[in-house]
């Protein structure tokens, strides 16, 4: 039996003011910090200064830290007694592999606590003033890889008649498909989209459109990933909001 201990941390969307009190408190416990390379490092300040960091990048499409590396090193370190934080960006039960970390974990009978934090898509919609929800028509949310095998894609068809608004993780980069598989389901083409590259953070940039012009729109703009992916009803709405209001923007810091 280990005598250290692991924190599976999110770190949430990237706004170090939208950190939770409890990862705080994790951290500033902490011997030793992993941290991926979507996290913001403004988060290092609630480190002990002596703590050391390690960058263990996690980025889909580029190079990145090998799992195996990741699962070997927390077991090392906690085999030692060291308390260790491990940071991921928004929250680590959401399209994470915080599920192969516990598991290799608990075979070692290391203790782990899960600390909760804000996943990039109950964050991206507030800038735009989008609400995921409405009363009227869209009853529910679904939460969405655009990163699956193809012998595991969502059941687009079903996601399209539930009449969910979709907000759709990674998908950047198989933008195309996306829209495609969409229109082909029964999506209307003009269903409003919108894409919030880099939620909450002072460099977020936003673009909200139609589904069939999401992939032009996109390349003119030149947004890229990190970006979360929003489709459905309830973008509308909040588009005429905002030409008569003056929102409170998610990147804006309290004094």
């Amino acid at each position: 039996m280990a005598t250290g201990k692991v924190f599976l941390i999110g770190a949430g969307p990237g706004d170090v003011e939208l950190l939770t009190l409890k990862a705080v408190k994790a951290l500033s416990a902490a011997d030793v910090i992993l941290i991926d390379d979507l996290v913001n490092q403004e988060i290092l300040q609630f480190a002990k200064p002596d703590a050391p960091v390690i960058r263990v990048g996690k980025r889909g499409g580029g190079r990145s830290t090998p799992q195996i590396f990741i699962s070997k090193l927390m077991i090392s370190l906690a085999c030692e007694g060291k308390c260790v934080a491990r940071v991921k960006g928004g929250d680590p039960l959401i399209f994470a592999r915080t599920h192969e970390e516990l598991k290799v974990l608990s075979e070692f009978g290391i203790e782990v606590s899960i600390v909760n934090g804000i996943t990039a898509g109950l964050a991206a919609h507030a800038t735009l003033g989008i609400p995921l929800t409405n009363r009227d028509y869209a009853h529910s949310i679904a939460f969405v890889t655009g990163r699956s095998r193809e012998s595991m894609q969502p059941n687009w068809r079903a996601l399209v008649e539930s009449g969910s608004t979709l907000v759709i993780y990674m998908g950047m980069r198989t933008l195309n498909q996306i829209v495609e598989r969409l229109i082909k389901a029964g999506m209307s083409p003009m269903m409003p989209a919108a894409i919030v590259q880099n939620a909450t953070l002072l460099e977020e940039r936003t673009l909200v459109t139609r589904l069939a012009e999401l992939p032009k729109a996109v390349d003119q703009s030149g947004l890229d990933s990190p970006a979360v992916i929003i489709v459905g009803r309830v973008i509308e709405d909040s588009q005429a909001m905002r030409e008569t209001t003056a929102f409170f923007s998610s990147t804006g810091r309290l004094p």
